[in-house]
């Protein structure tokens, strides 16, 4: 594996604005809220289908050593479409930092933390702590100043937040029984996942969603690459079959490069909250694709849940709520 991410360097100039950047003043159409919400559901769906592939490829691959791979790979490929797409690959001098600081958190360290902590945490309490990253995503995003937190997306988040505890108290039950150390970096995780979203939102105000996510997820792997290599002499390539490298080309591709890409994008039309509040039917999601791929049973508390995560995005998103409550 090449030990370093990001091949090319960063070129910087003095431009404004970079190509595909979009103007902040213009407000998005009834028609493509709904197509951004629609982008936002698949962008979950491959999401959920990413916990079931990396859960399949870990048997045969360190888990950070896996991380890397796969989002090296798709900052290159990404990189090359950038170059094609927008005729430049390069940032503003004053946008490496902001973008380098968000890549680190959202990516590099947020990887590290949530993988290190699945070893130190139950399974439940990862899940239960990994879906209150939109609640996390509300309070910060309103704090900078990049969104703002009306009654009816508070009661939503609420909602969806009681429906994530009832899925994860259905599939595994809780041991919350003291704050360990793995509860703590799961939560660290969900905080810096949250920054990512919250403050990115205002960069895309001066670039496009394919060069921010471009260039973060390339810092992002700088972020992996000490403890991929820490973990490197536990990785075996005779161990690494051709499924293990499709699961890496898909975990790279779709969850990684693309999805991310259409996240921001969706982030420029509907707001940092609204958009995380669909990451509530990740772990739905991903309950049915384990059933269906990994022979995982599915339990009526599972499909309970579910259901009230859907309900707490339904009353975020709803106007005549937002009115009765505003």
């Amino acid at each position: 594996m090449t030990p370093q991410p990001a091949a090319a360097p960063v070129s910087v100039s003095e431009e404004p604005r970079s190509a595909g950047a979009t103007d902040e003043h213009s407000i998005p159409t009834a028609r493509a809220r709904l197509l951004a919400e629609f982008a936002v559901l698949l962008v979950m769906l491959t999401w959920g289908a990413n916990v079931v592939a990396v859960k399949a490829a870990i048997a045969n691959v360190p888990p950070i050593v896996f991380a890397f791979g796969r989002f090296a790979a798709a900052f290159l490929v990404l990189l090359v479409f950038l170059r094609w797409r927008e005729g430049s690959v390069s940032l503003p001098r004053r946008d490496v930092l902001p973008i380098a600081l968000l890549g680190l958190a959202g990516f590099g360290l947020y990887q590290d933390l949530w993988a290190s902590a699945l070893g130190e945490t139950t399974a439940a309490n990862s899940a239960l702590l990994t879906a209150a990253t939109p609640v996390s995503t509300m309070l910060i995003a309103a704090a900078v100043g990049s969104d703002t937190l009306s009654p009816a997306k508070a009661i939503g988040a609420a909602i969806s937040f009681c429906g994530a505890v009832g899925v994860v108290a259905a599939t595994h039950g809780f041991g919350l029984t003291g704050a360990s150390a793995g509860d703590l970096l799961t939560l660290a995780a969900t905080v810096l996942w949250a920054c990512y979203v919250a403050f990115g939102a205002p960069v895309l105000r001066r670039h496009s969603p394919l060069r921010t996510a471009t260039w973060a997820i390339g810092f992002g792997c700088l972020g992996m690459l000490p403890l991929a290599l820490i973990e490197l002499p536990q990785f075996v390539p005779a161990d690494v079959s051709g499924g293990t490298l499709g699961l890496l080309a898909f975990c790279a591709l779709v969850p990684a490069a693309a999805a991310n890409v259409v996240l921001f994008e969706a982030i420029k039309v509907l707001g940092p909250t609204r958009v995380m509040l669909f990451q509530f039917l990740v772990p739905a999601f991903a309950v049915v694709m384990a059933a269906f791929f990994l022979g995982e049973a599915i339990v009526v508390g599972q499909v309970i849940g579910g259901l009230v995560i859907v309900l707490g995005i339904l009353v975020a998103r709803s106007r005549r709520l937002a009115a009765a409550v505003g």
